[in-house]
């Protein structure tokens, strides 16, 4: 049973990039489907009722051997406020604005990486991470509007997302995956059901209950598994650079699923990016094949 998913020829590292590139998939195949139902949601009672869901199924299918609390519940502080502080944001600022600011986590977390794990970004991964900042810009092309409250509180979103990355990979080094897994899920739920009262009334949909499930099971239990379980294997800085395809693929999914347009800077943006990840894993690929 240990080895039966083992792929003959593909070593440990590019088995773990594959799956958190699955997991941008992912994350970004959520952002039109949200987009599309959260406007007649309260957005805290959505994310609550979407990691008590992700509990349940945590618990069904991935039992852990022992919960390692303690450690799972900083995780989930850290998960719970990016989530909270999103949300707040998202009400006072535009979506143009927020989906700029939250990708800057990508850029935030060899900062927190060399605070928390003492670890040092490659040449390479500086190039990368200073290309993926104008391929964001560009994506994202956000507003020359005023600094607001709005993006104050998803700055803070930002670095709350760092900080979950690189404390992933710090603490998945020390616990079996499915230990860590229900206590943050857990903590994240019961930040955002206290902030219920600040979100505004809610209408639910067969729609939005679909969106809730697939987000509950697939963008919150399958990949924070996923998270826990490979990013220990590349290490933050070169997770954070794979993660640079979330916006990608959500634009790709927007024009698919929303009919939305993209313009020509944007396209150059997604280039850039695509280019910012693929120099970030192809020498960490070639050194341990």
């Amino acid at each position: 049973m240990k080895g039966r998913f083992n792929i003959p020829g593909v070593s440990k590292t590019s088995k773990s990039i594959g799956a958190l590139l699955f997991i941008t998939v992912v994350w970004g195949t959520t952002f039109p489907m949200q987009k599309a139902i959260l406007g007649s949601l309260n957005p805290f009672l959505y994310n609550a009722l979407r990691f008590a869901v992700a509990s349940v199924v945590a618990v069904i299918f991935f039992k852990p051997r022992e919960n390692q609390w303690k450690s799972g519940a900083i995780l989930g502080i850290f998960l719970g406020l990016a989530y909270a502080t999103q949300m707040l944001g998202l009400k006072l600022t535009t979506s143009t604005k927020s989906g700029f600011i939250t990708s800057l986590y990508i850029i935030l977390v060899p900062l927190f990486s060399l605070l928390i794990e003492q670890t040092k970004p490659t040449l390479l991964q500086t190039i990368s991470f200073l290309l993926s900042v104008p391929g964001l810009y560009l994506l994202n092309d956000p507003s020359s509007s005023p600094f607001t409250l709005g993006d104050f509180f998803t700055v803070i979103c930002a670095f709350s997302f760092a900080v979950h990355v690189v404390m992933i990979t710090k603490l998945s080094a020390n616990f079996h995956e499915t230990s860590l897994l229900l206590p943050q899920l857990l903590v994240t739920s019961a930040i955002n059901f206290v902030l219920i009262p600040f979100g505004g009334s809610s209408r639910f949909t067969f729609e939005a209950v679909f969106v809730m499930v697939y987000t509950a099971v697939m963008a919150t239990v399958i990949v924070i598994w996923l998270q826990l379980k490979h990013q220990k294997v590349v290490g933050s800085n070169v997770s954070a650079l794979i993660y640079v395809g979330e916006p990608v693929f959500a634009t790709i999914a927007s024009v698919i699923a929303l009919g939305e347009k993209v313009s020509l800077p944007q396209l150059f943006g997604m280039f850039v990016l695509v280019a910012s990840l693929c120099l970030a894993t192809v020498r960490k690929t070639e050194k341990t094949t």
